[in-house]
């Protein structure tokens, strides 16, 4: 039965099976020049379509073929192949390997999110702990949330004049409401037994802070920081799109200017292998700081 299978088992199957499934629906075949009249092949070769090898049959024009339609899985592992091959390699100004894009992205991508859930976690235990503060502020919480962080990229690029910087606001935006609403939330549900407690020892406010109030609202805290780091990548490959910035959503972008389509799928690929792997690295993290009764 398949509930008793092994779940990478299946995974590998449905992956060579959805490999298999693409390959034989962007499978076109080979040029068949039967039927053609020498001025119509002349026509199509002057057009492009097709073009003349030395032995002298014709073929299908491979720099036409990849604007036309669906790339196959061969030809994006084939663009794969000649990225990952130069991927630290610098042809220009705008031309860096997929090395160094990657390493832009996640560096706007860490810098917007550290930012933001320092100061999500501070505003969300000073609001925590002021029950009257806390109902003042909350409607303006839930006002800005649901607010996409694109939409303000064209007053932030206004403000500050620097795309760099922008790109990073943009996370910053994507990432502070989720945290600091849900930090908020975990402090001012957190047991009076434990305020009481703390009390009763004589505890510093800092100490009261690390020992109870943190330690007791960690896990609603981490739950805002898990969807405010998903909220953060997916802002910040469009960010790079629209300001032009180099990183991986600006591959995908030039990829489309240039219609490679396989240039596209690959840069898409590299965006959900890049959030697997930090995704995975924040969960092994807020697992083990995560307080649990």
């Amino acid at each position: 039965m398949v509930g008793k299978g092994n779940p990478w088992v299946i995974s590998g199957f449905l992956l060579v099976v959805f490999l298999l499934a693409w390959h034989l629906f962007t499978l076109r075949p080979s040029f068949d020049p039967r039927g053609l009249t020498e001025e119509q092949l002349q026509l199509m070769e002057f057009n492009g379509d097709i073009i003349r090898l030395e032995d002298g049959t014709y073929v299908w024009n491979p720099d036409k073929e990849k604007v036309k339609g669906i790339p196959g899985p061969l030809a994006v592992l084939e663009k794969a192949r000649t990225e990952l091959a130069e991927a630290f390699v610098k042809k220009g100004t705008n031309d860096h390997g997929i090395g160094y894009l990657v390493i832009y992205t996640v560096s706007r991508f860490a810098g917007g999110f550290l930012a933001a859930s320092v100061v999500a976690i501070v505003l969300g235990v000073v609001l925590g702990l002021n029950r009257v503060l806390f109902r003042a502020i909350n409607p303006y919480i839930q006002i800005l949330k649901p607010i996409s962080p694109l939409a303000w990229m064209p007053l932030l690029l206004y403000t500050v004049k620097d795309p760099k910087w922008t790109a990073v606001l943009v996370v910053f935006m994507a990432s502070l409401w989720p945290t600091l609403a849900t930090t908020a939330f975990g402090v001012n549900s957190l047991k009076k037994e434990y305020l009481h407690v703390a009390a009763i020892l004589q505890l510093s406010w800092f100490k009261r802070l690390f020992k109870v109030i943190l330690p007791g609202a960690a896990p609603t805290i981490v739950n805002g920081l898990r969807i405010s780091f998903g909220s953060a990548l997916v802002a910040v490959v469009p960010a790079e799109m629209l300001l032009g910035e180099l990183g991986v959503g600006y591959l995908s972008w030039i990829e489309w200017n240039n219609l490679d389509i396989a240039g596209v799928i690959f840069a898409i690929l590299v965006v959900g292998v890049v959030g697997v792997i930090l995704d995975s690295g924040f969960n092994k993290l807020a697992g083990s700081v995560t307080y649990q009764e």
